[in-house]
């Protein structure tokens, strides 16, 4: 996922982010549907398309973030998921929260402030974006879990791409054909098509297989009986992004990022981890 991101940030100077979604998900959708042999016909659709739209939402949340904001920042602010799932799972699950939890989550937020500093003079509203998508996440793992359970992971997959094939598709006939054509000078988002290079295609061939892999693996994570142990682990997300930002962009976290991903990375494990418990004792 870090990697991913890493690409498109990386290359959000020349293609838009629906041109990347509707020519990658062209050559993903044919490999996902060999892989489920067809059968991509599923009991409970409303749920699969309800689940492809929060992580959407979660896409167009974060993708329009990561050229404005170093990508260590971007996946701290991201990684308040974990808390969300939390507080969903208990809003939508009925699930009790601890008194321990609510501690962890309080101390999450935290760190949260210290790496936002809304205060200084360094903030920048863009990072209120990362911190959407994570909810936008945390609420596809609870559809995941609590609806999805019977359904294939590549069929999932298959369905999640045909809504950026379709989300993609719109946006960029409705940038080509002049009905969408803001005056704000972000060709990440508003340019029209753009021709193609070897290397482009070479570069979209790469994103393809890296969304076949992350679409199967965070489906079949969030089937599992323990999703909190899933969800703590997925921290990992935050070392691979200072990783990426470091060797792709020159990019090294400040004092604030480090200090705030510890407090968030602490909460999280705090929040989740009593629950990974519980799941097993049961």
């Amino acid at each position: 996922m870090a990697l991913t991101d890493a690409i498109i940030k990386q290359w959000s100077v020349g293609v838009s982010l629906w041109q990347i979604w509707v020519l990658r998900s062209l050559i993903v959708l044919p490999v996902l549907y060999v892989m489920a042999r067809g059968r991509v016909r599923v009991a409970g659709a409303g749920w699969i398309a309800l689940r492809s739209l929060a992580l959407i939402l979660m896409y167009l949340a974060m993708y329009p973030a990561l050229p404005l904001i170093d990508m260590a920042l971007a996946g701290a602010a991201f990684y308040t998921a974990p808390l969300f799932i939390v507080g969903l799972s208990a809003l939508v699950l009925g699930q009790r929260i601890s008194a321990q939890q609510w501690l962890a989550i309080l101390m999450g937020f935290g760190g949260l402030l210290l790496i936002v500093q809304p205060f200084g003079l360094a903030f920048t509203p863009v990072v209120a974006l990362p911190v959407a998508a994570a909810f936008f996440y945390a609420c596809a793992a609870i559809i995941t879990r609590a609806r999805c359970l019977e359904t294939n992971p590549v069929v999932m997959g298959f369905w999640l791409n045909v809504a950026f094939l379709g989300f993609g598709g719109g946006a960029a006939l409705a940038l080509q054909t002049g009905v969408a054509m803001p005056t704000i000078n972000y060709p990440f988002l508003f340019a029209t098509w753009q021709p193609m290079a070897a290397s482009d295609w070479g570069m979209i061939g790469v994103l393809a297989l890296l969304m076949v892999g992350v679409a199967i693996g965070v489906a079949t994570a969030y089937q599992s009986p323990q999703p909190a142990v899933i969800a703590t682990l997925e921290y990992c997300y935050m070392i691979f992004a200072i990783f990426w930002g470091y060797v792709l962009f020159g990019e090294t976290p400040d004092f604030w990022i480090i200090a705030g991903m510890v407090l968030i990375t602490a909460g999280g494990c705090a929040v989740l981890l009593p629950r990974a418990q519980a799941a097993q004792r049961g």
